[in-house]
């Protein structure tokens, strides 16, 4: 099964198993992972925005508009920021690395 390393906000690392055609959201809700997710993967928010790491970003799937109009909601935006919701797990991702940001900005609760 392919694994993904989830880096906190310390820089701890977490490795984790990651089911092909789960999302990096539902792979860290099923390994408690601090990753809010508070539209549930309904792209309506920027919580489960996560910074991928370099090495692996030019092998992700394009980001759709949506995301993107998202993403610019997202605290600490990078230019490898993605939603987790819209990131799904392949074989060619095993040993995906994302980095959680330092903070989040839950539009939904304003």
């Amino acid at each position: 099964m392919p694994k993904m390393t989830f880096i906190d906000a310390k820089g701890n690392r977490k490795e984790v198993e990651a089911p092909v055609g789960l999302s990096v959201l539902e792979i860290a809700h099923r390994n408690k992972i601090d990753l809010e997710g508070a539209c549930e993967g309904s792209l309506a928010c920027s919580t489960c925005h996560v910074i991928v790491d370099r090495d692996w970003f030019d092998d992700l799937d394009e980001a759709s508009e949506e995301e993107e109009d998202m993403l610019d909601l997202a605290f600490g935006l990078t230019h490898t920021s993605r939603l987790g919701c819209q990131i799904k797990m392949t074989e060619e991702l095993d040993g995906l690395v994302v980095t959680l940001p330092a903070a989040t900005r839950n539009m939904m609760l304003d």
